[in-house]
């Protein structure tokens, strides 16, 4: 999908939030639909998940490349 994306905006300066979620949002092909917001909330930095918070997600690895995936 970032490659998509990438190639929407190539030449194209992105000097705002706004104007990135634009050329995001009007990515196609076929099969292929993008839906972006903004989104303007304040998240706290430094913010840490424990291994217990980790150990409780419904992961599953894929056999392509699952070696790949959270050790």
């Amino acid at each position: 999908m970032f490659c998509h994306i990438t190639a929407n905006w190539r030449g194209c300066p992105l000097v705002s939030r706004e104007m990135a979620v634009n050329r995001m949002a009007g990515t196609t092909r076929e099969s292929l639909n993008i839906e972006v917001s903004l989104d303007e909330n304040t998240y706290e930095a430094g913010i840490r998940v424990t291994d217990e918070e980790l150990a409780s997600l419904s992961i599953e690895r894929d056999a392509f490349h699952g070696e790949w995936g959270i050790e």
